[in-house]
This record gives structure tokens, sequence and C-alpha cells, in this order.
């Protein structure tokens, strides 16, 4: 498990600064959720930026917003503001890793992470966390499926959506506070109330990933294997936080390409692409940083298991 990488897009022509990447957490073994818990505390929550009329500025652009879409839905998001890792007996593959979460929302995502003067916001730190407590930060989420005939699935986004139109990226979202029937923090609950919805929180994170499958790509949930979790990567621009997994779907390309166009939210993209590990590599610097971030994950999980075959054959 690393908890340090970076990384930004390179191609041969023009940089694009959307796709720029820094990898915050990489677990390439993949961790199932008996190893991923959530430390989900107030102390994780945005701290909001000493200049009053930073501050303004995000009701005045969530204010112009909703004029122009008044269906615009202030909902919940889990707030990134960290993680520890935990090992037992030193061993890497005993490792765990806790998600420090904290609650947040839409409007606060729009008026900071989204806002033009985004970079305000930002403290010089080499403290993630410290570096970000003025932002937003919901923790997005992204899976990484691959079909039974090999191939990844990737959706090209719509041009009418608001960040990235057009960009290529993987299933995913958000894990949504509301599942749980978390609206605020409830500061009164006792250790083994706090214990037990934290145990929750971190179930959301394997739940809702597998729910944004389902709902953008159409197949059944019982088409997917468990998710496991290979990290953590965000994009520069807008420092974008999202969490990545990996899963298999039993079914192959053609099946998949049938049920897409019945998806529940397919609205969202416009195509769904399923692609080799090289095209893939080709279609990720076309993706937003943090999705780029995601498919470097990917690889890194691949290598992973690449290097465990080469040792096992000189055993």
């Amino acid at each position: 498990m690393t908890s340090t990488l970076a990384g930004t897009g390179e191609s041969g022509g023009p940089v694009d600064p959307g796709n720029a990447f820094k990898l915050l957490l990489s677990c390439p073994s993949g961790l199932p959720p008996s190893r991923v818990s959530v430390d989900f505390h107030p102390s994780y929550d945005r701290i909001p930026h000493p200049d009053a009329n930073l501050e303004d500025s995000i009701n005045e652009i969530w204010n112009r917003r909703l004029e122009e879409n008044p269906s615009l839905y202030n909902g919940k998001k889990f707030r990134y503001a960290g993680y520890a890792l935990r090992h037992v007996d030193g061993l890497d593959q005993e490792s765990s890793v806790c998600l420090h979460l904290g609650l947040t929302d839409y409007r606060t995502f729009v008026g900071t992470n989204l806002n033009p003067l985004w970079e305000k916001f930002l403290i010089p730190s080499e403290d993630d966390s410290v570096r970000c407590q003025h932002t937003s930060s919901p923790l997005g989420n992204g899976a990484i499926v691959e079909t039974s005939d090999n191939r990844i699935l990737v959706l090209q986004r719509s041009y009418n959506v608001g960040e990235f139109p057009g960009y290529f990226v993987f299933p995913g979202g958000h894990s949504e506070p509301e599942e749980l029937g978390i609206s605020d923090h409830q500061n009164d609950k006792g250790l083994t109330q706090a214990a037990d919805l934290n145990r929750k929180v971190s179930q959301e994170m394997f739940d809702g990933i597998i729910r944004e499958v389902v709902e953008e790509i159409g197949v059944p949930a019982e088409s997917l294997t468990d998710p496991v979790f290979i990290g953590i990567s965000r994009r520069e621009m807008n420092v974008r936080p999202t969490a990545f997994f990996f899963l298999k779907c039993n079914m192959e390309s053609k099946e998949i390409y049938q049920v897409y166009s019945r998806a529940q939210d397919g609205f969202e993209s416009t195509q769904l692409y399923t692609v080799s590990r090289d095209e893939l590599r080709k279609m990720a610097l076309r993706m937003p940083g943090c999705h780029h971030g995601g498919y470097t994950l990917y690889e890194l999980m691949i290598q992973t298991v690449e290097d465990a075959r080469q040792s096992s054959r000189w055993l």
C-alpha cells in the first residue's frame, strides 16, 4: 500500500490541465470491505475560509446556478479529509486503511471546488488535508469494470453535463449519505452508535459503487463481483478526489451493450465503450484527471498481479 504517488497526463500533443492528477493513496493488491474502515466525524468537515468575500462567493455562485437551472438539488455528500494506514505485524498484505470523512453538500462543492477562484481556497501545505481544508472536496467514486471477455467499460460523458463534457470516464458518481438517512452529524451519539454508523458508511463506499455501475451501465447487480478498493486519485484542477474500485462482470461486451440502452442514468453519457488495455491507455489521455488517476491505479493493480505471478514461477 502506497500513500504518496503522483502523476500528470502526458501525451504527444498539448497538455490538458484537466487531465493532471495526483494519487493520494494506492492499494494495488485491492482491499475488500473488511480492510477498509471509515471515521465519520464533524472534525473532518470543511473549515470556512477567513476571507468573508470568498465565503460569500459560495452563495452567489450557487444562486446564479439556481437561476439558470431551478431543478438543481443540494444533496449531501461525504467529504474526503485524508486517511490512516494500519499495519498488522508490519506486513503489507495485512494492511488496512481508515478513510477520514466529514459531511458536505453540492452547493458548497459548486462554490468552492468549482469556483473560478478555487485556488484561493487552498492553503500552502504539504499536508493534503490542510491544503484543502477550506474546500468541499466531496469524495467521488469510480469503477474499473472488467467484462467476461476481458474488456474494460468506459463511458463518454454527455455534452450537456457541467463538468468535462465529452470526456471519457469510468462508471461512477458518489456514495450517498442520504442512502443511510444522514442529513447532519448527530453529536449526541454514544461510542457504540458512532462505531455502528462508521461501519454503515464504510459499507456504503462499496454498495455505492455497485449502485452507480448498475444505474449507469444497466447491468444487474448479481452480474458483478464484490468490489475491491484500489485507491484514491485527485484531479489537480479543482482538487477533486475520487475513490476507485475494481470489479468484474460475468457478462460479455455484446450483452452489456444491449442493457446499456436501458440504463437508468444513461442520460449522463452518450456512448459506452468496451476496450482493451492498450485502447484504455490512449483513452486515459482524454479523461478528467481524477479518472486518469483511476486508470493509473488500475495499471498498478495489474502490475502487482503480474509481478506476483512472475514470483510464483520462481518458487
